[in-house]
């Protein structure tokens, strides 16, 4: 046996791995590629490429490893990834950040951090709370991806990839439960060659649903309950001449509840009741179809991929609670409708063996309705809310791949985005009011990005790259002081490595990055009305600097043994705020970024026994988060929610294509804060005052099954 130490940026890990002489190719071809052997294949440049060779600070994730952890949605998938941050306080409603900026509480901001299914752009992050359903993958890029995957993407990206049908048949089914709150899941999916080599379907359903752990003392019943249903379809074809065709179609339905916030005393009262005189459910209809084709040529060596899509989102709030308390003072009904077309064109060319190059077109069209009926009840107050948005993004992009020897790679890339968005509506109250004005925002982006990479053996690799990203800005009331925010930018700079063992018994990754952000879109905050009064407003908080550094580690000691583990260390602070002052009249108690810890980290570990002819796995993770910065609009005392620990565990069997699993969730019964606002935003609304929070999910203990052929 012989020691090898390795310092990665700052980052020592001793690993005690067996003597071995090199491998040829410790980082395999994308066609020899075996995540049986722990190499996994990405699409995260827009190419098939192995994740140990990418230089881009990225976490994959399979759709086994989803499955094995009992992971429902991108949401719960969060802690495998480090940077990654993801709290939600609604069915409809997700906040996401990558590297602490992303994060926003309502729907109207434009989200920080690129969502993409099958490489195609979702405007929305309800998403990530949705079940997935038949995923392969799910890849999450740190860090501006704007070069290839455009304006939104200045915290990074995360792109959920749903397996393919091919030429096997194959099936799998799988059901769990879980008490005390009766949380359950069922899902199946069945692929097959209609002609093989030619054509070939896969179709994947599921239901979920759960009790949650809230419950409301006013009218009774459940808080925050979830239900949902899903159904995917598939279609493979490949005509001729490696030509292939790929046409999907999916249908969600989704029901819940709407913010189920509970009336607490401070950051350490996690009560679970809710003071509501309305259910506050919410419902919303996902569906879409898209369209893939793709035509290489041999005599260009390139590969030609044009893709289409069209993605609808309708929402529905029958009956709304909006004064969080028992007394009914405000009530509200609202519907909204999203559309979404997108389309794309990109050319993979290679030119020699030294340069390739990526280039492509890309439009979409986002329109959006939205009608709410807000009740005042004492005064008999009505007001009628009617929006609607039209936006057009035109992109063009292109990437060139230079690797003068087997050594170095350098990557430049540039894009540039030209947005187009417009606002219409009217509001009403009671019988006075009218049409609003008309808003509107253009601009245009150009985002350029440079990577150098060297493969100093075939086992480590570095690379330094140097990035701007973007997004979009967007629309307040016309009785705001500001009508239009505009977007929000970062440049970034990133030094990271990765490491393979030649038996991949140890695989290292980690990076260092320092974030300089421009006019960042902040927390809805508060403002003075013309007319009088108060009314809530987006806004560009200011400047916010953020650097740190993450680590992932997979370590297998023995062959029955494997380890895993994620850090972040993270410094993201406010450093001007005088565009929030401007505009609110008012200061803020914190330089930290919303929800945002310094410090997270997860560990998880199994260990097999072989029993012959079948397998027993044990398994354990923890999540740490640092403490967080709560949701508040106080001048002078800041409201901080503590950090907290998780610990989940599981024990499988295994045998052929069958597995049981029994399983335990939160094992110590840890409370924490999912959400939480403090008591100022209800004081500057008239409202009677408390501090508001959301408390994570209790204990849960179930079993899981499972079939596969």
């Amino acid at each position: 046996m012989r020691v090898r130490c390795l310092l990665i940026l700052s980052t020592t890990l001793v690993v005690t791995l067996p003597t071995t002489a090199w491998a040829e190719d410790p980082y395999p071809t994308v066609e020899s590629a075996s995540e049986a052997d722990g190499v996994i294949v990405v699409t995260a440049r827009k190419r098939e490429e192995t994740l140990g060779n990418i230089p881009v600070s990225a976490t994959a994730i399979s759709g086994d490893m989803l499955e094995a952890q009992g992971i429902n949605s991108v949401k719960d998938a969060a802690r495998l990834s480090p940077g990654l941050n993801i709290n939600s306080d609604g069915t409809g409603r997700a906040f996401v950040a990558i590297r602490g900026v992303g994060v926003t509480l309502v729907q109207s901001v434009q989200p920080g951090v690129g969502l993409f299914i099958d490489g195609i752009y979702q405007p929305n992050t309800a998403y990530l709370n949705n079940p997935l359903l038949d995923v392969a993958r799910i890849e999450v890029l740190r860090g501006p991806q704007g070069t290839l995957y455009g304006k939104n993407t200045l915290g990074g990206a995360i792109n959920v990839l749903t397996r393919q049908p091919g030429n096997n048949l194959e099936m799998r089914a799988q059901g769990d439960f879980a008490g005390p709150d009766n949380a359950w899941l069922v899902s199946g999916s069945i692929s097959a060659p209609i002609v093989n080599d030619t054509l070939a379907v896969r179709v994947a359903a599921s239901h979920r649903q759960q009790g949650g752990f809230l419950t409301n003392v006013v009218i009774g019943g459940q808080a925050n309950p979830f239900n949902t249903d899903s159904v995917r379809a598939t279609i493979r074809a490949t005509p001729s001449n490696n030509m292939v065709l790929t046409a999907k179609g999916y249908y969600d339905w989704v029901n819940g509840a709407n913010t189920p916030y509970s009336r607490v005393n401070s950051p350490q009262d996690y009560s679970r009741t809710v003071q509501f005189n309305a259910l506050n459910r919410v419902s919303y209809r996902y569906r879409g179809i898209n369209a893939k084709l793709e035509v290489p040529n041999e005599g260009i060596k390139s590969t030609l991929t044009l893709i289409g899509a069209y993605d609808a989102r309708s929402g529905r709030a029958p009956d709304n609670d909006t004064d969080f308390g028992p007394l009914n003072i405000a009530r509200s009904v609202t519907y909204d409708e999203l559309r979404t077309k997108t389309g794309e064109l990109r050319l993979d060319s290679k030119w020699s063996d030294t340069i390739s190059s990526l280039f492509g077109l890309f439009y979409s069209r986002e329109t959006t309705a939205a009608r709410d009926v807000t009740t005042i009840v004492p005064a008999g107050l009505v007001r009628t809310t009617l929006r609607t948005t039209k936006a057009d993004t035109y992109a063009a992009f292109g990437t060139l791949f230079w690797q003068p020897d087997g050594a170095w790679e350098v990557a430049l890339g540039l894009r540039y985005d030209h947005e187009d968005r417009q606002a219409e509506g009217a509001v009403t109250f009671t019988d006075t009011g009218g049409v609003l004005p008309d808003a509107r925002i253009k601009s245009n982006q150009v985002e350029p990005r440079l990577t150098i990479t060297r493969y100093w053996t075939p086992m480590l690799m570095t690379y330094a790259s140097v990035a701007r990203g973007y997004r979009g800005g967007g629309f307040n009331a016309p009785t705001a002081p500001v009508r239009t925010y505009k977007g929000d930018s970062v440049w970034t700079y990133e030094l990271g490595t990765k490491y393979a063992s030649v038996d991949h018994k140890a695989v290292l990754s980690s990076a260092v990055f320092y974030n300089d952000y421009k006019d960042y879109i902040g927390l809805n905050s508060i403002a003075p009305a013309e007319g009088g009064g108060l009314v809530t407003v987006d806004l560009n908080t200011g400047n916010v600097e953020s650097y740190g550094l993450e680590f992932e580690a997979v370590v297998r000691p023995v062959r029955a043994w494997s380890l895993q583990g994620a850090l972040t260390l993270m410094h993201a602070r406010i450093t001007d705020a005088t565009a929030y002052t401007s505009v609110t009249g008012r200061v803020l108690s914190s330089n930290r970024l919303t929800f945002q810890p310094d410090w997270s980290a997860t560990i998880f570990t199994d260990y097999t026994f072989d029993l012959g002819g079948s397998e027993l796995v044990l398994g354990a993770d923890l999540t740490f988060k640092g403490k967080r910065l709560a949701a508040t609009l106080n001048q002078i005392t800041p409201t901080f929610l503590d950090g907290y620990m998780l610990a989940n565990a599981s024990i499988t069997w295994r045998r052929g294509p069958v597995e049981i699993a029994a399983f335990a969730n939160n094992i110590f019964d840890k409370d924490y804060f999912e959400s939480y606002i403090e008591k100022t935003t209800l004081q500057l609304a008239g409202l009677p005052a408390s501090d508001l929070g959301i408390t994570g999910d209790r204990q849960r203990y179930g079993v899981r099954a499972s079939l596969r052929f």
